[in-house]
């Protein structure tokens, strides 16, 4: 089996794109479709799994709504190909190889999402179906699979999941780039009762937050499904941030400034992280590698090399973001 190595590195990234919000638009409305043109969400997942009714006619005339879609709409009114995902049907359905080989004939698609992925097994079946369907195109970037946690299965399997590389290789196979979490799923197919304080939940999003990072994966939070409680969605974006994720899924456009707002640095972050970096540098420039920092209300707290990891991460988000860096010399 091909795994890919564990990541050294604190957070495991390398591109500077921020990814906090994955909004789901429905292939089976045209209106959907171009209101899409215009969102602000960090990515859009065109979808053809649950916001399309089930039956085949319903499945074939949306992957054709949105494929034609994709090859009317002028390049330069479509969302970036880096912004662009498409989550298809899973592939236990008759749908799956239809889906996959008419979406990945547009140049403009390089994120699939792909729901159920209860192990390896079913990333080889999807992999397989990339480079049969790629085949016939010469594009040589890689796909970007996005893998959706929905089950316990999934969730007993995912050390083996966020390890996973494709056997062909990443230009030919896809490559794993995200685990997502989708919690409604997983509650009905464990018994999970879910409440308000999502204390339920914890060890699971836990899990999947720590087994991204540890393979260099972006972790994508669950959907609030109370779109219309913008208060309570704020605070379980923080939740999530607290837990390690990188951003979370929309099931509405309001959601998507709440989402992005939350998913970066506070101003008193950015503003202890740059005090950090700065009196490291004194503190190096000294010979020594640790050095007490002043805290609000009184106190000093040690500041070494894990805090400064810390430090370097928020001051590399909050630039993504293009917020304010303040200067502490």
């Amino acid at each position: 089996m091909c795994t890919r190595t564990l990541s050294t590195a604190s957070n495991g990234k390398t591109d500077q794109a921020l990814r906090r919000s994955y909004l789901y638009v429905p292939s089976s409305s045209d209106r959907m479709l171009d209101k899409s043109l215009s969102t602000p969400s960090d990515v859009i997942i065109y979808d053809l799994e649950d916001s399309v009714p089930p039956s085949p006619h319903d499945k074939d005339s949306a992957r054709q709504r949105l494929s034609t879609f994709l090859s009317r709409t002028p390049e330069h009114k479509l969302p970036h190909h880096e912004r662009i995902a498409v989550r298809l049907n899973d592939i236990t359905t008759p749908f799956f190889e239809d889906d996959i080989s008419e979406i990945l004939k547009s140049p403009f698609v390089r994120t699939l999402v792909l729901p159920k992925i209860h192990s390896v097994r079913d990333l080889h079946h999807v992999s397989r179906a990339i480079r049969t369907s790629r085949a016939r195109t010469s594009t040589p970037i890689p796909i970007r699979i996005v893998a959706s946690v929905e089950s316990a299965r999934s969730a007993w399997n995912l050390g083996e999941i966020a390890s996973w590389t494709s056997e062909y290789g990443p230009d030919a196979g896809g490559k794993l780039g995200a685990l997502l979490f989708a919690a409604e799923d997983y509650c009905a197919d464990t018994s999970v009762v879910r409440t308000p304080s999502r204390l339920e939940l914890l060890y699971v999003r836990s899990q999947i937050a720590i087994a991204a990072k540890a393979f260099g994966l972006d972790a994508i939070d669950m959907v609030c499904v109370n779109y219309k409680d913008l208060n309570y969605l704020k605070d379980e974006c923080e939740d999530g941030r607290r837990l390690g994720f990188n951003g979370k899924q929309a099931i509405h456009p309001t959601q998507v400034d709440i989402i992005h707002s939350t998913y970066v640095p506070t101003a008193n972050e950015i503003l202890r992280a740059a005090k950090i970096l700065h009196q490291m540098e004194v503190a190096h420039s000294s010979q020594k590698g640790a050095f007490g920092l002043e805290m609000e209300g009184g106190g000093k707290e040690m500041i070494d090399a894990p805090m400064l990891k810390q430090a370097e991460n928020i001051i590399r988000v909050a630039k993504a973001a293009g917020l304010e860096i303040p200067g502490v010399g």
